[in-house]
């Protein structure tokens, strides 16, 4: 597939011939929310196999098929050309289908109340055909040992048509917020961890679940030690049962990292105990924080660069949010609350308030500025086809696992026409 961007008043049946495909399937690929009123550096997906590029100055076939990861041979032959002929600039060439990678895909769904909302239980069926792991988010562990339930609904039998492995994720949350104590007491109090393995079990063979995820968070830091021989427990009793054992963890850069959200994650254990990690590389920008993207390519990257030389790499799903922030003007932290919105939704923003979609290069993340009809100025960062394609890029460079996603719920057409388009999706 290719990425396009739009340009000042290019509209969708213009672009559609341009491509050689149809305006409605390139509305439909889109879910194209503003067909009518494209928005000037709105990314679109054009759903043909392989992409065109247009020759520029100073281009060779060579140079052309180093950029696309092919050779000049291939391109001259798929475009009937002499390899050795003069490229003209503004000659367009047909560039094969990328090479396509093996690779995991996960992603929470966090329902709220008693039951699982019919918006939440269509965006799983949506994604699971493209998925590896589906993980409702979450149980939660009580001082007991005994564990709260979330709404499932029809969770597990999505899951199940869509070959998905379920996956039962458990927190150490109370009242909303991860604790310490509670951290404590399971990792330390033999006799609570023990209840609190068999109600796992219990719990995972009644529904279902075939990975058993650790999202356990804000950990003292002399509990360090207990939580590796907690996992090395738990291993051991899931592989008896056939079970993967997955953790999520914090965004590191260094072993030694301050903080109450690092030190009890210990990168190098991890990665020799369980199966697979989440690295939870998103929230840079964040709702109670200043405006900036959400997952920015360079600490993203710092992050991971760190993790593979502590966890093997095929160990290692990158995290990546579906959604974005709209953030008001002036914003101030720790009083305001910016609103997560889909990227569709940033789209249709965009185009109601007739200002164009910018793209920061070095966050990779496109955003947009604008002012509401209260005359307050807001700026929103979001993903778009091109943002994701540079995590796509980034995961293949560094040989991961794959990807998880944090959340479904939130419409992003594009990220799962790029999934078929970069990877083939494994599943277990």
């Amino acid at each position: 597939m290719q990425i396009h961007v739009v340009r000042p008043n290019e509209t969708v049946t213009e672009i559609s011939r341009l491509y050689q495909v149809s305006a409605n399937e390139l509305t439909a690929a889109n879910e194209l929310p503003n067909p009518d009123k494209l928005v000037p550096g709105q990314a679109l997906v054009i759903p043909i196999v392989g992409s065109f590029y247009w020759v520029q100055r100073g281009d060779s076939l060579m140079s052309i098929a180093r950029r696309f990861q092919t050779t000049a041979a291939e391109l001259a032959r798929v475009n009937g050309i002499s390899i050795n002929q003069p490229l003209q600039v503004g000659m367009k060439l047909y560039i094969p289908q990328r090479r396509k990678v093996n690779a995991e895909f996960n992603a929470y769904v966090e329902p709220f109340g008693e039951t699982v909302s019919t918006n939440l239980e269509n965006s799983a069926r949506e994604a699971a055909p493209y998925l590896t792991y589906l993980s409702p988010f979450a149980f939660q562990v009580n001082r007991d040992g005994s564990l709260k339930e979330p709404p499932l609904g029809n969770l597990p039998d999505i899951a199940r048509r869509n070959h998905n492995v379920l996956v039962m994720a458990i927190n150490n949350q109370e009242q909303g917020q991860f604790s310490d104590e509670l951290g404590r007491i399971i990792l330390t109090d033999q006799e609570i961890q023990n209840k609190f393995l068999n109600n796992i079990v219990a719990t995972a063979k009644k529904y279902g679940f075939r990975d058993i995820h650790i999202d356990f968070e804000y950990l003292r830091p002399q509990d360090r030690e207990a939580y590796n021989q907690f996992l090395r427990k738990a291993k051991d009793r899931f592989s008896k049962e056939g079970w993967f054992l997955s953790t999520a963890l914090a965004p590191k850069t260094s072993a030694g990292q301050k903080g109450r959200w690092y030190e009890a994650h210990d990168y190098k254990a991890h990665g020799e105990i369980v199966d697979f990690v989440v690295i939870m590389t998103y929230e840079w920008g964040y709702s109670g924080g200043p405006p900036m993207a959400v997952s920015p390519i360079t600490p993203v990257r710092k992050v991971l660069e760190y993790a593979v030389t502590e966890i093997p790499s095929k160990k290692i799903l990158m995290g990546q949010n579906l959604y974005g922030y709209d953030w008001t003007l002036p914003f101030t932290p720790g009083k305001d609350i910016a609103k997560a919105i889909s990227p569709q939704q940033a789209i249709q923003i965009a185009a109601n308030h007739n200002v164009p979609i910018k793209y920061d290069s070095v966050s990779q993340a496109p955003y947009i500025d604008y002012e509401d009809e209260s005359r307050k100025k807001h700026k929103v960062w979001f993903e778009d086809a091109r943002s994701i394609q540079a995590k796509f890029d980034l995961l293949k460079e560094l040989n991961l696992r794959g990807m998880s996603y944090w959340k479904l719920g939130l419409s992003f057409p594009q990220n799962w026409l790029l999934i078929v388009d970069n990877f083939h999706v494994e599943k277990k």
